[in-house]
């Protein structure tokens, strides 16, 4: 599909209540720099008359894909589920097999591909309302529940409401090291940050708890500002979603294995472990390359609908890959879009990516793809740069982190 776009005068975002004109409603067409009303610079360097003709070329673009969602897009995303439920399905029956070494890496292997499209493609997907339209009684944000520790509400206002409403904005976007590394030199340099490798290294192994126990705001409490007390009905409901997956996985399946119990446990710890890896993968491949910009509070300050746009986009990266590579990671490999649209099916992203790609060449804004071992090459560089002191004599190869 073609996108002809003409000039809007009216908008609409579902995640987030923008300041369309600026402050004091200041929208009057040929406004020249020196009267931008907006007290901080704009994402990007844009103009005042830059952002609002970037914000309506891009709402264009998003109703344009809204206009044209039906039978195709429901139709799709019930074959993934029924994909996904078949590969489920035949992992869990391989590993009555147990003791032939084929199955048994068959299984994990199945059941690991069906908790990356669960949790990718899926649970992400359908939490964030893009399939709301449909008006399903099950593919729908507000019933949908995931195979994953996380609860679905807790991940939906900690991801949804605060992620994506202040992308890579410092010190408002709490995806932004996870509480516990240090991903931007704006965080003061602390010994402990020496282990930043570690600690990443950890958090890819466990990163379904790692999400699961973001709702709590883990900082907050390191700062004293949260007590355990105050979390605690909170911890109460993660525990009783993981408690149920572990029975699951851990208990219930390896069980009705008989003698296999524990190969068949381990299968299972070996599929959600790809799951974790993976995810971890392609959301730090999707945050924190090189090129990727990070942003001071005040950013916010008057910010227009194009404002936010360019935001999204500059605090985003895309990996490249082909069709399969995309499904996988939940078409997520096309962060830029999803952070730009995140309400529209995943799948229209390719679709979009091009219009996109022009638009920010147009407005001088940086669109930023790369292949997935470039691109998580520099996250890898960036952790361990910022494990160190900023006082830590002449920059080696791997200090280059760049700053937006």
């Amino acid at each position: 599909m073609t996108a002809t776009l003409t000039p809007r005068t009216t908008t609409r975002f579902d995640q987030v209540d923008l300041d369309e004109s600026g402050p004091n409603g200041a929208t009057a067409p040929g406004h020249t720099e020196a009267l931008d009303p907006k007290p901080t610079p704009r994402a990007g360097g844009l103009t005042l008359e830059q952002s609002e003709a970037f914000g309506a070329a891009m709402d264009e673009l998003r109703e344009l894909i809204r206009a044209d969602l039906g039978t195709e897009d429901a139709n799709y995303i019930r074959r993934v589920i029924a994909a996904q439920r078949k590969l489920e399905v035949g992992g869990r029956l391989a590993l009555f097999g147990w003791f032939l070494p084929p199955l048994w890496v068959a299984g994990a292997v199945s059941l690991g591909l069906a908790k990356i499209i669960d949790n990718m493609e899926i649970g992400h997907n359908i939490m964030h309302g893009q399939y709301d339209w449909m008006r399903d009684d099950e593919i729908n944000s507000r019933v949908w529940e995931w195979d994953h520790p996380s609860v679905s509400t807790h991940w939906k206002h900690s991801h949804n409401d605060e992620h994506h409403t202040w992308t890579n904005i410092v010190g408002r976007d709490r995806d932004v090291g996870y509480g516990t590394l240090r991903m931007s030199e704006d965080h003061p340099w602390k010994p402990v940050f020496l282990l930043n490798p570690v600690f990443a290294t950890l958090l890819a192994i466990n990163f379904d708890h790692g999400v699961a126990l973001h709702e709590i705001h883990i900082e907050e409490i390191q700062r004293g500002r949260r007590s355990f007390a105050d979390v605690k009905p909170l911890l109460k409901e993660i525990g009783q979603k993981s408690g149920k997956q572990a029975l699951k996985d851990y208990v219930l399946f390896p069980a009705l294995t008989g003698p296999g119990f524990l190969p068949v446990a381990g299968a299972n710890l070996t599929a959600n472990l790809m799951r974790n890896l993976w995810t971890f993968l392609i959301i730090f491949c999707g945050h924190f390359p090189d090129g990727v910009e990070q942003f001071p509070e005040d950013i916010i300050e008057g910010e227009t609908r194009g404002d936010w746009y360019a935001r999204q986009i500059l605090g985003s990266a895309n990996i490249d890959g082909g069709q399969l590579f995309h499904l996988m990671t939940g078409n997520l490999s096309h962060q830029i879009e999803h952070h730009a649209f995140p309400d529209i099916p995943a799948r229209r992203y390719a679709e979009m990516a091009p219009r996109v790609r022009e638009l920010c060449e147009e407005f001088g804004l940086e669109y930023n793809t790369g292949g997935l071992a470039r691109q998580f090459g520099t996250v890898v560089r960036k952790i361990g740069a910022l494990a160190l002191p900023e006082s830590f004599g002449p920059k080696a190869w791997f200090r280059r982190v760049r700053k937006g």
